[in-house]
């Protein structure tokens, strides 16, 4: 089956969140006969598929094997495992099953086999922390370079959706900026970015996978192609992911030098001081003072580096690179400050959803004058918690836990030099934070679980915390 060719195809869309939809537009769009399968009873856009592909049907409830034995192509969301038996089973039988960035990746393979210059460049972005900023700062860049940028993908915009307002208007733009997501990465093969970068590789969803491996193994797989391949030299899982032959470039918090010696490389990307300060430098070039990023912390500094060696790649202007990360504010729920009440100041890091992603924050406030009191606790996707002790221990005057696995956060720090309470809601874990919090120290909401034990999701958690804030900042007020 050519799968660059949908018409009159027969195709089994798995999943009816934002991803699925997009799969069910896109692919109605290209004249295929699209059913959609949902597990849940009453899908979140339900609603909206009977509006906006009324041709397609919606079928809900347990997946049925009669629907799976009638689809040509299974087009899969990220929620739903290739491991799903179902599907599994489907592979066996040689039925095709891919995601809505494979489809991206094969339908710009077909415009530039029909069409080869000019071609539309894709940057490709994951890792367990920090994708979605860095996604965000290539694209702020990209743009002040005077680029038609679309940024796409785990970020908010489905991929097709992207892609389908591109091909209703007639013109791609100049760049894709995509994040990806190690479940979408599941089942894209053909996508061939001019630079990839996996930021990072610390213990997240293993709810989902075996064990560290096979997760680093799906991010890895981002790889695919003839690309530039951006590697993060202070971490082991992403520099075993170089491959012979390929343009193999490299950032991190040291000094930007050739892997094989202590001469400075313009394949490096790091940290050099200058005249007592650090600044970022791009090999022997020194580029802009750590201390004028618009962003605190040095994980954003990190961010920043790989974001510049991505746009490099491209060979963008260097002035306007750095006067988009000069300009660029961060994005919601990452170490964003709410507000300051009686000399404490409170963060809301609620994107924060693993622990690789706490020790981050936690870090990222080891210049300041103050202690940390950690918020954390909620779903733990099956993490090992051990990473925070050190991470507790060296930056926190306390920590308050809530949720479901708070407990297996407390019996992590059980014996650690910090006080270690426990509060039921979130609103109760504000009011003890500023109980045990001094002046001159911040309060950082920083799970390292996900929200859906006890909230809707991140944003909600964050409201809850924002919220709370204000009313102890109305209180102090008073």
């Amino acid at each position: 089956m050519n799968t660059a060719n949908y018409k009159d195809r027969k195709v089994l869309v798995l999943g009816l969140g934002d991803t699925g939809l997009s799969l069910a537009r896109w692919l109605s769009a290209k004249g295929a006969w699209v059913t959609v399968a949902d597990t849940r009873a009453a899908p979140p856009h339900a609603g909206r598929l009977r509006e906006e592909v009324p041709q397609a049907a919606l079928v809900t409830g347990p997946f049925r094997p009669g629907d799976f034995a009638a689809a040509e192509l299974i087009a899969i969301s990220p929620g739903v495992p290739l491991a799903e038996p179902l599907v599994a089973d489907a592979l066996q039988r040689g039925i095709p099953v891919v995601g809505d960035v494979e489809l991206f990746a094969r339908a710009l393979n077909q415009l530039y086999a029909q069409r080869p210059t000019p071609k539309t460049a894709v940057l490709a972005i994951t890792g367990a922390n920090g994708k979605s900023t860095v996604t965000e700062m290539v694209g702020a860049m990209c743009r002040k370079a005077g680029l038609k940028t679309m940024v796409a993908g785990n970020i908010g915009l489905p991929v097709l959706d992207a892609l389908g307002d591109a091909e209703r208007s007639g013109a791609q733009p100049d760049v894709y900026v995509l994040e990806l997501s190690s479940f979408q990465l599941e089942s894209t093969s053909s996508l061939n970015p001019a630079a990839a970068t996996v930021l990072n590789v610390t213990e997240d969803h293993l709810d989902r996978y075996p064990g560290m491996d096979e997760y680093a193994a799906a991010k890895a797989r981002i790889f695919a192609g003839n690309g530039v391949q951006l590697l993060n030299r202070q971490d082991e899982w992403s520099t075993g992911m170089a491959l012979a032959g390929r343009k193999v470039v490299t950032f991190g918090l040291d000094a930007p030098l050739s892997p094989q010696s202590s001469v400075l490389s313009p394949d490096s990307w790091g940290i050099r001081e200058v005249a007592g300060a650090p600044w970022l430098a791009h090999g022997a070039e020194n580029l802009l003072p750590v201390g004028e990023l618009p962003l605190a912390g040095l994980h954003n500094a990190a961010n920043a580096l790989a974001a510049l060696a991505l746009c490099t790649a491209l060979k963008l202007p260097m002035p306007a690179l750095l006067a988009a990360l000069r300009e660029f504010k961060g994005l919601p729920h990452r170490v964003e400050k709410v507000a300051s009440v009686a000399g404490v100041t409170y963060y809301d890091d609620s994107k924060g959803t693993n622990v690789g992603a706490t020790v981050a924050a936690l870090s990222g406030f080891a210049d300041k004058a103050g202690k940390a009191v950690l918020i954390g606790g909620g779903d733990g996707k099956g993490q090992d918690f051990s990473p925070l002790r050190a991470a507790v221990e060296a930056h926190a005057r306390a920590v308050v836990l809530i949720g479901r696995d708070g407990p297996q956060i407390a019996a992590v720090l059980d014996g650690c030099s910090v006080p270690v309470l426990r509060a039921a809601t979130l609103e109760d874990a504000v009011e003890v934070s500023a109980a045990q919090a001094q002046p001159g120290d911040v309060v950082l909401l920083s799970p390292a679980c996900a929200s859906w034990d006890m909230f809707r999701n991140y944003t909600h958690r964050a409201e809850v915390f924002i919220a709370a804030v204000q009313q102890l900042a109305s209180k102090d007020a008073a």
